[in-house]
């Protein structure tokens, strides 16, 4: 039986709840670092004007809170066991949206999640914490079958986090998108 998406998600360490259609300012702090963008865009940083004009239209078209599709803002809690620079602080987000969302092959009953964090969080198990939950609360919806995650095979990192999230290897091939192709490992996890 699927469940009432929350407003608001707490692990241990973390707080996670729903940007919103308003929090272009976030998005940009976050692409200002060439390490978090490395393997999005090659390492450039993403002007205000990418944000407002390519970002959020995209984000308008898969953004719906009632389903938890959209992006989760992360933010450390007080006291979190995590330094003291990022208690209270945004520190990323997790995307969720219906798997092949920008092409005609739209699944509903595959969902993909996709992470984006500051570089001064990474090592410390924040995207594996915070996609868990965002995993967890996805599994108690009915319609959903399947997490799907996509990357740079270059990127280990991400890698990792698919891993740990009891995802597994399902094939390489281009993935199709609006802005372009690119040539990505995709994991999966049955829910």
């Amino acid at each position: 039986m699927s469940q009432t998406i929350p407003q608001v998600i707490e692990t241990s360490r973390l707080t996670l709840s729903m940007l919103t259609l308003n929090d272009q300012s976030l998005l940009f702090e976050l692409d200002q670092d060439v390490a978090v963008t490395k393997y999005i865009n090659g390492g450039k940083k993403t002007t205000m004007e990418q944000i407002e004009n390519v970002f959020m239209p995209r984000f308008k078209q898969y953004y719906n809170p009632q389903k938890g599709h959209g992006l989760w803002k992360v933010s450390a809690k007080d006291m979190a066991g995590l330094s003291s620079s990022l208690e209270n602080d945004y520190l990323g987000w997790i995307l969720i949206r219906p798997m092949y969302f920008f092409n005609q092959n739209r699944l509903l009953n595959n969902l993909e999640i996709g992470w984006r964090f500051k570089h001064c969080t990474w090592g410390q198990g924040i995207a594996t914490e915070a996609a868990q939950a965002i995993v967890d609360l996805m599994a108690t919806q009915d319609e959903v079958e399947f997490i799907t995650a996509i990357a740079d095979e270059e990127n280990i990192a991400s890698l990792k986090v698919m891993e740990k999230l009891g995802m597994t290897f399902l094939k390489k091939e281009i993935f199709h998108d609006p802005l372009g192709d690119f040539e990505s490992v995709f994991y999966q996890k049955e829910l």
